[in-house]
């Protein structure tokens, strides 16, 4: 198996909350709606998509139940720290939940994190270290 994710599906509680977090609040545009899921355009990415909760917890054999912290983080590389700024501005604005203002980080970089409505977390981020930095913009 390789080290490569072909995409990205999170099971939400309200997928037409999470649609309008998303599309309204950040920007992202809708490649394909099928009802039950939906997926957004990838600008070069991994494909990412909701599906309800219920129905991804059983297409994949486990309880829809679940609380704390998940262990999963989705992170987020720009190319500068005015950038990380704008975009949990987008976030808290359109109802997300700031886990951590922007700012220095203890790795030497800059950002924050935010929660969407359904509890997953994004990790913004930006440092001038690396030439090969996993840039999502």
């Amino acid at each position: 198996m390789k080290a490569h994710v072909s995409s990205i599906l999170l099971g939400v509680k309200d997928l037409d909350r999470a649609k309008r977090f998303y599309t309204d609040g950040l920007g992202w545009k809708i490649k394909n709606d099928y009802g039950v899921s939906v997926f957004f355009e990838s600008d070069g990415g991994s494909l990412v998509g909701f599906y309800g909760r219920e129905g991804l917890a059983d297409q994949v054999g486990t309880s829809p139940e679940g609380s704390g912290f998940s262990g999963l983080v989705l992170t987020y590389v720009v190319r500068d720290e005015a950038r990380v700024d704008e975009i949990i501005a987008e976030a808290e604005k359109a109802g997300a939940t700031m886990l951590k203002p922007a700012g220095a980080t203890a790795w030497g970089g800059y950002g924050g994190s935010f929660a969407d409505p359904d509890g997953y977390i994004w990790s913004l981020g930006y440092s001038a270290a690396g030439e090969d930095q996993p840039y999502a913009e």
